[in-house]
């Protein structure tokens, strides 16, 4: 079983009418990178379960509906009466989105630490706020240095929310932190552009394998033992981005389990035609993603 850990959230999604753009109606939809990856990963046929903290407002209650209805195990969520984040998105003429985080006193910020994950766990993905906004992201990081550490071939997804952090310097510092307790780090050029390193630089400092993804120019991998593979992006009509990094997170977790390769070692003995396999896959999950509005990832037979 795969086990995604973080946070969840609503997303307000500016809906695009004839009519005066600077005030645009929003769309409410079930969001957050974690809670994103966690769906596409059901959606796929993948076993998951999500560990979060969830509110018990209407919000919360739509979020669980969604991760059941992708066939998401619950019983790892915890429960507070403490507010649902919300993200408003404001999404660019090429469907680019940014966003605006409303996160103070939320439920998902009191995230407790969990007493053990279940038996047969063998992958663990973390990332976005979850690992920023305390004292969660304290509770967060434990769970990844702990599973690390029973060998769970671990993601994580740094997902860099810029307007979130208040210390630029301690988050890049934090981040180097993590890499010894990571197996497969996955970032947008845009992430690495921030964080200011290189894919063989954070290859020495723990990974086993580095993915990039570069929009419309697709996805690269490099790995430590000197595999590099590309895919391209996928040609599709773009409503937004939303959600497609965390699509690309689940069903690269998707195709490495179907081939055998759900740990670090077999992230190492995977070659170059077996990586770039992989990439394409991510690629044309991403693609459909891409080709709906908000974070809508695809389902397993859309992609046979």
């Amino acid at each position: 079983m795969i086990v995604v850990a973080g946070e969840s959230l609503i997303d307000l999604v500016p809906l695009r009418t004839d009519g005066d753009a600077s005030l645009p109606p929003l769309l409410p939809r079930p969001g957050g990178g974690p809670y994103n990856t966690a769906v596409a990963l059901g959606r796929l046929g993948s076993p998951v379960a999500f560990c979060s903290r969830v509110s018990s407002d209407g919000f919360g209650e739509a979020l669980l509906d969604g991760l059941r209805t992708a066939g998401v195990r619950t019983s790892l969520v915890q429960r507070g009466p403490e507010p649902t984040s919300l993200a408003v998105a404001e999404v660019g003429p090429d469907g680019s989105a940014g966003y605006r985080f409303y996160v103070t006193g939320t439920a998902d910020r009191l995230f407790a630490l969990p007493a053990e994950l279940p038996g047969g766990v063998r992958a663990l993905a973390l990332g976005t706020c979850s690992l920023v906004l305390e004292p969660g992201a304290s509770a967060y990081e434990a769970l990844l240095r702990r599973e690390s550490g029973r060998g769970v071939l671990t993601l994580l997804d740094p997902n860099i929310r810029p307007g979130l952090i208040p210390d630029a310097g301690a988050h890049r510092a934090r981040f180097r932190g993590w890499l010894p307790s990571v197996s497969l780090l996955k970032l947008s050029e845009e992430d690495a552009a921030w964080l200011g390193g290189t894919p063989d630089r954070w290859l020495a400092e723990g990974p086993a394998a580095v993915v990039v993804t570069h929009g419309d120019r697709g996805l690269t991998v490099c790995t430590r033992t000197g595999v590099e593979a590309a895919a391209p992006a996928v040609d599709v009509a773009v409503a937004d981005t939303i959600g497609a990094g965390d699509t690309v997170n689940a069903a690269l977790l998707h195709d490495l389990d179907r081939r055998g390769a759900l740990s670090r070692r077999g992230l190492l003995a995977l070659d170059a035609a077996g990586w770039t396999e992989v990439l394409a896959f991510a690629a044309r999950a991403a693609a459909v993603t891409c080709s709906r509005a908000g974070a809508e990832p695809p389902y397993a037979a859309e992609l046979e």
